[in-house]
Formats: C-alpha cells, structure tokens, sequence
C-alpha cells in the first residue's frame, strides 16, 4: 500500500511510505510518478523526495503493481506559514490505523516532525509542509486523547482526538459455498456514530453483502456496533479489512 500525502508544495520535500498487507513499512519497493519520477523506500520504508514545480494532479503507483494514488500540487504561496497550524484533524481515529492531520507549516521529511498522543510518541508515516499521516503509539488507551504537534522550532496548540478501538467478532472458520456469515464490529472508546468501511480481500472466497467496498454507520450509544453480511461462493477462508472512515474537524 503507497500513502503519500494528500497535498504537497511546489519544489518542497515531502515523505512517502510504502506498507506491506500487515501494515509494516516496507523497504526497497520502487514507485513511479506520472511525471516521470522515480523513487525507492529506504530501510525505514519510507522515501523522501522533492515535489514538481509545477501544480496539478500528480499520481503514483508501485512499480509493478495495478492502481495509484493521486495527491495534488499546490503553488508556495497557499502554504506560507510563520508558525505550525492545524487545520483539521478527524473527530475520531482507529487505535490501530493512520490518521491524517492537515494544516501549515509541517515538515517534509517526516522525521523531523514530532507527534505525541497522550504523552506517547506517534509515527509520521508520510508528511508534506501541509500534511502529516500517523500511526498512534501501541499501547494508546481508547477514548479522547491530547495530541501535540512539533516541527523545528515551531509547535502548534494542542487538540484532543477521541480515538477508538474495533473489535471483530466474528466465526473464522472456513467458509461454504452459499453460507451466510455476520461480522460484527465493536466500537469502544466512543458513543458516537462512526463510518466503517469493509473490504473484501478474497473476493473468488466470498462476497460482501452490498458491494465491495461496503460503508456502513455504527449504532452509536454503550453498546456500538456495526454488522456486515459475508456470503460464500466457495469452499475457503475468507479475508475482510475493516477500517474507520475519518471525519474531519476543526480543532477546538
């Protein structure tokens, strides 16, 4: 999986990071940009590079590999900043997955960014001068959280993202052909309504009821939770990703 940041500077760095399907960093793994740019991960599994001069639509895939990603180049001038702002922020975040923050005056090499999460430092996984992607700390808690946010000298004010925990509850047994199986999803950490998104992995396995991907919303209050439905077209075991979808917000 390539994650680039959703938009980077003309002529400025910016980090790249390449995940395995464990969601570990991933060296040595080559990728293209449509400009004709090419750039390998480094050993921590990120690469850095510096973005075109001119604005647009920039995609990039890995070399060998179907699909892309896109992130857009914007002028130097809608980036100015004399200090670190936060923009936005989601409302709520995965304790297990990356979340994007969004604002002025990041760093683009992503370890010249600090972030910490209760106290607990947090992984920059790709980042721009208005972008960061992070992955929380392990041993994060569910419910809300103080993030900070540093870069050099400057620190921006901290905010508070409520961060949940998804439970799978579900039978992982193999699956029969024509077998209708429910996944239930656990939210903890949070009472709201939250968007969860299933993908089917092993789609010549089974089917997800609905399409692939399906979105679907948590019950929301104590006891939330979200159901998907898996059907099976053949004898086998069956593999579902099952990610939160963020909602953006001010921070306050």
């Amino acid at each position: 999986m390539l994650l680039l940041p959703r938009r980077i500077i003309s002529g400025e760095r910016a980090t790249l990071a390449v995940l395995d399907v464990s969601g570990r960093l991933t060296p040595g793994v080559t990728v293209n940009f449509s400009n004709g740019d090419k750039f390998t991960t480094n050993a921590t599994g990120r690469a850095l590079f510096v973005a075109p001069l001119t604005p647009g639509v920039l995609f990039a895939s890995i070399a060998g590999r179907a699909g892309s990603v896109t992130t857009a180049v914007i002028p130097s001038s809608e980036a100015a900043a004399s200090s670190l702002e936060i923009a936005s922020m989601p409302r709520v975040a995965s304790l297990t997955d990356r979340f994007e923050l969004l604002g002025r005056g990041f760093c683009g090499d992503a370890d010249s960014n600090q972030v910490s999460i209760a106290g607990r430092p947090a992984l920059v996984l790709a980042s721009s001068p208005v972008s960061l992607v992070v992955l929380p700390p392990m041993d994060l808690e569910p419910g809300p959280a103080t993030v900070d946010v540093s870069c050099a000298n400057h620190e921006a004010p901290s905010f508070t993202v409520t961060f949940a925990a998804l439970d799978l509850e579900a039978d992982s047994s193999p699956l029969k052909a024509g077998e209708h199986r429910a996944l239930t999803v656990r939210v903890r950490g949070t009472t709201a309504k939250i968007g969860l998104e299933a993908r089917n992995l092993a789609p010549e396995i089974a089917e997800l009821a609905g399409g692939n991907p399906v979105r679907l919303s948590s019950s929301g209050g104590a006891d939330n939770f979200a159901r998907f439905d898996v059907i099976g077209r053949k004898n086998g075991s069956f593999l579902i990703s099952i990610r939160l979808v963020p909602s953006f917000a001010h921070p306050q």
